[in-house]
């Protein structure tokens, strides 16, 4: 078989396809599907409702439908609530309106109009967007907005009307409603997240096209977080099958086959482009003419790995989109509005919890013999040396034993972790589960040495932290963090390292405000805590 020509299927899997049924393609000049059998598409967009075929993605159609339900339901309880207090009928009575009349009419505008306002302010807000759907902070950025415009609206309209509204009972309705809102859609996006999870329902399945390399990342990219709901279930590759030679691969590979039908083989309904797939002008631009009515979506993953979307901006110049890439917000009015929430939350929280410290400092004394606090050295901000708080939840001789055990050591970094250490006292166990041995942290906290939220401080074995590692250094560290929530002493040490750059390039307040949320679920499940 000559290597330049032809189409070869390799994978751990079995094969699929028959290569006598596929068109023979060159690697060197690699087509998109269908290129020469099919007249292109003219580019010009057609309408929602006069599709040709509907997406082969159907999933956001029922889960779209729920929260149009639950989103009415909420504004209807929030009026309900607003209707006990005493001057919210303050306005209607003696108005009326056709066949309306006083609490008829509030009631009317209430449960009728109020909450199809804000159905259609959630719809033109974009908060039913299928790309806002299921993952990130878009979706309830948007609904927040919505509520603004409500109360705009409604300000706007009472004050045309000369219609005396309670002010009361504008904010009982807005907020409650934005809360039950908000609430509503937080359990509807864990619902979806489990059923990825486990079915699979509700998930993009995606052919992967480009060079091996660079599918591969995405791949590994796509798959680190199943609740996104993006399955690889295959890859073509356009540079050749010498390029798989050696390789072994998690989902079949596939060359020189027409894309188009291959979708409709596997199963897929999402083209995933990798990187440099298309090296001719314009060939990504007929691909996207040619999946135009065809039901299958079409996605580009440029190799901008681990940068969140913030920090990323679309500038079209003369036609072509130029993605530019902002530079990581590590201070201005944001990070100081952070330090000091840092500051007023480490009081509040070392005043409220104070008998809880008294209590596991007793149990800690019971346990064993020695001093209740564990200070060690950690690297913080800027390099700088810091004795970060814990409790003690280790025998007194317990660093001195440490030289016996190394060679058990099941962490693959800087840190020791073993999940039976022998050094560890039953107490101290369940304060380690629990992350209760955390808590005096909080003194770092108020000192400035650490932050609520930051990559874990590590210790100061290795003072110079060379390489991507330093990178960490820019920020304080953090009692909690992406690799508190994403796992724990169950991550490698690169998975860790990689976390925590992330948090540093990805920066925001909303950001930390979800990880501490996050936070709370992680420590009652005891997920990777030892």
């Amino acid at each position: 078989m000559r290597e330049d020509v032809g189409e070869v299927t390799t994978s751990l899997h079995r094969p699929t396809t028959d290569s006598s049924r596929s068109k023979p393609v060159r690697y060197d000049s690699f087509e998109w599907p269908q290129q020469q059998e099919q007249p292109p598409s003219n580019g010009v967009p057609r309408s929602a409702w006069t599709r040709q075929k509907r997406r082969l993605s159907r999933w956001h159609r029922p889960y779209t439908a729920a929260l149009i339900v639950l989103d009415i339901l909420s504004t209807l309880g929030a009026s309900w609530i607003a209707s006990f207090l005493e001057k919210s009928q303050s306005g209607f009575q003696g108005k009326s309106w056709w066949f309306l009349e006083g609490s008829d009419l509030f009631t009317f505008f209430a449960y009728v109009v109020l909450p199809l306002g804000w159905l259609l302010l959630l719809w033109t807000n974009g908060t039913y967007d299928r790309r806002y759907l299921g993952l990130g902070s878009e979706e309830f950025k948007r609904t927040v907005r919505t509520s603004v415009t409500v109360v705009a609206a409604v300000s706007l309209l009472a004050f045309a009307t000369k219609t005396p509204l309670s002010r009361g009972t504008v904010a009982t309705v807005s907020l409650s409603a934005l809360l039950l809102i908000l609430i509503g859609r937080v359990a509807a996006r864990q619902v979806l997240h489990i059923s990825r999870r486990r079915t699979g329902h509700g998930a993009h399945r995606m052919i992967l096209v480009g060079t091996l390399p660079e599918a591969l990342e995405v791949y590994t990219a796509v798959t680190r977080s199943p609740a996104a709901g993006l399955i690889p279930v295959a890859i073509h590759i356009t540079d050749g099958y010498a390029a798989t030679r050696g390789i072994e691969t998690p989902i079949p590979i596939f060359t020189g086959r027409d894309v188009l039908s291959l979708v409709h083989e596997v199963g897929a309904d999402t083209i995933a482009v990798c990187g440099s797939a298309s090296n001719e002008p314009g060939e990504l631009r007929r691909l996207a003419w040619q999946l135009e009515g065809t039901g299958v979506d079409l996605v580009v993953a440029p190799q901008l790995t681990d940068i969140a979307g913030p920090r990323v901006h679309i500038r079209p110049i003369e036609g072509l989109p130029l993605l530019h890439v902002e530079e990581p917000t590590l201070s201005g009015p944001g990070w100081l509005i952070k330090n000091l929430l840092d500051r007023v939350v480490a009081a509040l929280g070392l005043i409220l919890i104070s008998p809880i410290l008294a209590v596991i400092a007793l149990g800690i004394r019971l346990s064993d013999p020695g001093p209740v606090i564990f200070r060690q050295t950690r690297v913080g901000h800027d390099g700088q040396t810091f004795k970060v708080w814990k409790f003690r939840t280790m025998y007194v001789d317990a660093e001195e034993r440490k030289a016996t055990l190394e060679e058990l050591n099941e962490s693959d970094g800087m840190l020791f972790k073993m999940k039976h250490d022998p050094r560890i006292f039953a107490f101290g166990q369940k304060l380690r589960a629990t992350s209760l041995d955390e808590l005096p942290q909080l003194i770092n906290v108020l000192k400035g040495e650490m932050s609520l939220v930051g990559p874990r401080p590590l210790p100061a074995d290795d003072g110079d932290y060379l390489g991507d590692v330093r990178r960490r250094l820019l920020v304080r560290p953090g009692i909690t963090g992406l690799w508190q929530v994403s796992g724990r002493s169950d991550l490698s040490w690169d998975e860790a390292v990689r976390l925590d750059l992330y948090y540093v390039d990805n920066w925001s307040l909303t950001y930390d405000l979800s990880i501490l949320w996050r936070t709370i679920f992680v420590v009652l499940k005891r997920k990777g805590a030892y």
